[in-house]
């Protein structure tokens, strides 16, 4: 999804441009992908979460990102950094009732949807830049981004931001895809794959978990836990040429067409896969860390 027709000089604007771009038009698509608009992978427990229903492992990794933040009985506000359609949110408040949820996106379409499936639950999203937000310093008790920091390249600023606007002794979790070597370090098919990714899911980069916890703790972040769940995740991973299939005959059977979005959509989610297959250069995480209570800011 290239946009040609305008000259950009700064290309982390350009791919966000185009991130919001395809969120706004493909968002709707991830139905097919899951009944509660969760836009992630899942996590699988053997007995616990049902391998050929893609809902049950996606929710559990909802699960396991909120049980990490650690919510205690208190009144507690979490904000979701790049929501989606607000389903990790809708999940915490399921889950707790003292949470008061707060989702941010740039996507118009994902603020007017998830808003309505937020209706009578104690939730909000709103239009914000996840890198640089309007919330006060020290107001959240809790953070959660999903597969979302990467659309950014898992840059510095989101987690600067993140760590500006917690509390002290707030929790920050972190679920997603990360390298577990230098770009210039992966082989050829990991290269490609890696590219192919990059470009269809309107992603800026990725970076190394390493990078992540060298960062979190020159921030400030202490009780850093870098977990790799990379075989937890793989068997909703698997799930992808199936609805890729499944996505594709409902639109023919239908008499649809599919919308340049949606193929980059799909095709993202095929690279995903074969990322994922590249297992000494790809890994999913999930990376929690806590504001130090003695910060100054």
């Amino acid at each position: 999804m290239k946009t040609q027709s305008i000259p950009y000089n700064n290309y982390s604007e350009q791919n966000r441009i185009e991130m919001v771009d395809f969120y706004n038009e493909a968002t709707e698509d991830y139905e097919f992908w899951s009944n509660d608009y969760n836009m992630h992978f899942g996590y699988f427990i053997p007995f616990i979460t049902n391998p050929f229903k893609r809902d049950s492992m996606l929710n559990q990794m909802n699960a396991q990102v909120i049980k990490r933040l650690k919510i205690k009985k208190t009144k507690n506000r979490l904000i979701d950094l790049g929501c989606g359609m607000g389903a990790t949110m809708r999940y915490a408040l399921k889950q707790h009732n003292n949470v008061i949820a707060y989702g941010v996106t740039l996507s118009d379409f994902q603020i007017k949807q998830g808003n309505e499936l937020l209706k009578g639950k104690n939730g909000i999203i709103l239009k914000e830049n996840y890198n640089n937000t309007s919330f006060q310093s020290n107001s959240f008790d809790s953070a959660v981004a999903i597969e979302s920091f990467c659309h950014s390249g898992h840059g510095e600023n989101s987690l600067k931001e993140a760590y500006r606007i917690l509390k002290p002794g707030g929790r920050l979790v972190n679920a997603d895809a990360f390298l577990k070597k230098n770009e210039d370090q992966l082989c050829r098919g990991g290269k490609y794959s890696y590219h192919k990714l990059r470009n269809h899911w309107s992603l800026e980069k990725l970076e190394t978990h390493y990078y992540i916890k060298e960062k979190l703790h020159e921030l400030g972040f202490i009780n850093i836990k870098v977990e790799d769940i990379s075989f937890k995740v793989a068997p909703s991973v698997l799930h992808v040429p199936f609805a890729i299939i499944s996505f594709i005959l409902k639109k023919l059977l239908n008499f649809k067409t599919i919308k340049k979005e949606s193929f980059h959509n799909l095709k993202g989610s095929f690279y995903a896969l074969l990322s994922g297959l590249h297992l000494k250069s790809f890994g999913y995480y999930i990376i929690s860390a806590e504001k130090n209570k003695f910060t100054s800011l």
